[in-house]
């Protein structure tokens, strides 16, 4: 006797997913790279059953809560807070703008405040955004009464064949 399964899945890659972005990375304890940017693009990939309606997920709503989340990253410099090799600062600049200031060792940068995106992680990597990226669409799906049940996947490519993806499975 033989079993089957079926899986269904659904894939969201759109040009409008894509930001352009600066960053740094500590490498080592005593390593910090320059900073550089990079045009991201975030892709999902959603796995589960689909509804009476035959649909795994809303394409629309995916597509809309991605971009809310994507565009606060866009044109933005992405800082982390949660990197004990780097103290992260905002307190008013010298002409009263609100300027953050990040050290390492005795490295110092100073951006515009409302220019940096300070993350919840502990590098900007790749990976961490992914991550957070992943869990403010989840958030964003509960708080609009449709919670996201299955396997859920987030791949952040910093430059054309180098990404990363952060997974995560609920049960339904």
């Amino acid at each position: 006797m033989s079993t089957s399964q079926e899986r269904f899945q659904v894939r969201l890659r759109k040009a409008v997913h894509v930001f352009c972005a600066g960053h740094f990375i500590t490498l080592t304890d005593d390593l910090c790279e320059a900073v550089h940017g990079h045009n991201w693009t975030v892709g999902v990939d959603i796995e589960g059953p689909p509804c009476g309606h035959g649909m795994v997920i809303d394409f629309i709503k995916l597509r809309d809560l991605l971009s809310a989340i994507v565009s606060r990253l866009d044109h933005r410099m992405l800082l982390p807070d949660r990197n004990p090799l780097l103290a992260v600062t905002t307190a008013p600049g010298p002409t009263g703008r609100d300027e953050t200031t990040v050290t390492f060792a005795d490295r110092r940068w100073i951006f515009p405040a409302d220019e940096c995106v300070v993350l919840p992680v502990a590098n900007t990597t790749a990976e961490w955004i992914a991550r957070w990226i992943g869990t403010e669409l989840l958030a964003a799906f509960a708080a609009a009464g449709t919670p996201l049940r299955g396997t859920f996947r987030i791949e952040v490519d910093e430059c054309l064949g180098q990404s990363a993806v952060w997974e995560r499975t609920s049960n339904p």
